[in-house]
């Protein structure tokens, strides 16, 4: 009987893999896609190459609206009130060129001097009394219907600031038929007066004084241009409640009243016991004065400007208010500034553009200095590996290739292909 090894018989039973070659249409398709990969690289490379070249030359960027916009910032901007931007008010002077009968409404307060005299006068607010019988004045036409200066004033200023049902002006609940009123010049208080920012300083007048207590009424030694500062040294300075109080609301915008008090560098400060003179109305660049108010003595809380207010009487009393402005620069300490004192306040949406200038972009200039030769060859043979120009402003074009604006630098910029840089420009709208 024959004997076998199992262990040999597995083994030789199992079954090997033959290896053969790969069928041709496998061989076939990795030939393709080698070749599908070689003709991608290559096309790959010419795109860099064009869009190098292109960056060498580019005269436009698009800006990407993610990236490199951000619009819609709001900023509160501020500035003096007064010519040059300036906000203290300390020499005032009044217009020789207005007639007689536009006296008899207000009176144009100018600095630098009278627009009678000098061409560099800056017109910067109007002053005006307003009597709600029209008291303290006299229509020089012929008095038609009762509408004298002063009535036409009251009723056209509570027509412009107060509510529709309201006829009076109210100051600390009690209503006034008095007021001075001082209209800022539109074109410099922009949005509104900065409130907070706001101070008026009054000189306290010379007057007689009746047995009330009261100033006395029709004096005419103490009206018109015979108006003199009491010579005393005594003043008041006046303030919006806006660091304490909020204001109120209503259909002339935001209302702050005017009370005692004084602005020293950044701090505000409202003495006690709390004395009301007016309202301020910022949105409007109106203040109104509670004339009653200030016709009273000093030691009353006023400054004895004894307002006239006889029936069909030239009171002008627009040049009291006038003459306590301007004196009270003189009665201040020397770090503190009389007169008025106020800033307008605005707010500016500004739309900001980054300009991202790579090493590689905007490296030649079309300046004719950079090119020379009726062939247009570059001035200097360094410059086409090595250019050297400098930026000094950046156009903003729309998608037409429209200019729609130009922001300059403040000096040159250098680029060449080892610079680079990012320029902020911004729009304010």
């Amino acid at each position: 009987m024959a004997t076998y090894n199992r262990n040999v018989n597995r083994q030789a039973n199992r079954a090997v893999p033959a290896r053969s070659a790969a069928p041709q249409g496998q061989m076939s398709r990795i030939s393709v896609d080698q070749q599908a990969r070689q003709l991608a690289d290559e096309i790959i490379a010419e795109r860099d190459l064009q869009r190098m070249s292109a960056r060498n030359g580019r005269i436009f960027s698009q800006f990407d609206v993610v990236d490199d916009v951000l619009s819609n910032n709001i900023e509160t901007v501020t500035r003096g009130l007064f010519a040059g931007n300036t906000g203290s008010l300390t020499s005032m002077f009044s217009s020789s060129n207005l007639t007689a009968t536009q006296r008899t409404y207000y009176e144009e307060i100018y600095s630098t001097g009278d627009p009678g005299n000098t061409t560099a006068a800056n017109v910067e607010l109007s002053l005006a009394y307003g009597h709600h019988g029209g008291s303290g004045s006299k229509d020089l036409t012929g008095n038609l219907n009762n509408d004298t200066p002063s009535r036409a004033i009251y009723k056209q200023y509570a027509q412009i600031l107060l509510e529709p049902n309201d006829k009076k002006f109210t100051f600390n609940t009690s209503d006034s038929d008095s007021i001075y009123v001082l209209n800022f010049n539109r074109a410099r208080v922009r949005e509104k007066l900065d409130p907070g920012n706001f101070e008026l300083s009054l000189a306290m007048l010379s007057a007689s004084i009746g047995n009330t207590g009261l100033l006395a009424d029709n004096n005419s030694s103490h009206t018109g241009s015979h108006v003199k500062v009491s010579g005393t040294g005594a003043m008041i300075q006046v303030i919006d409640d806006s660091s304490t109080s909020p204001a109120s609301v209503g259909e002339s915008g935001q209302v702050y009243n005017l009370v005692s008090g004084s602005i020293d560098g950044s701090t505000t400060s409202i003495k006690s016991p709390t004395v009301h003179y007016g309202l301020l109305y910022p949105q409007y660049g109106i203040a109104v004065l509670n004339a009653e108010q200030l016709d009273k003595t000093f030691a009353n809380g006023g400054v004895n400007f004894g307002s006239v207010t006889g029936s069909a009487v030239q009171g002008r009393n627009a040049l009291k208010l006038f003459t306590s402005l301007n004196s009270s620069n003189a009665l201040t300490p020397a770090s503190i500034n009389g007169g008025i004192q106020a800033r307008s306040s605005e707010q500016v949406k500004s739309t900001y553009y980054f300009v991202r200038v790579k090493n590689a972009e905007y490296n030649y200039s079309n300046n004719p200095s950079f090119t020379t030769g009726s062939l247009g060859q570059l001035s200097f043979n360094s410059f086409v590996s090595d250019p050297q120009i400098y930026i000094t402003s950046i156009g903003l074009y729309n998608d037409r290739r429209e200019l729609l604006a130009v922001a300059k630098l403040s000096q040159p910029l250098l680029k060449n292909f080892t610079r680079e840089a990012l320029i902020k420009v911004k729009l304010d709208f």
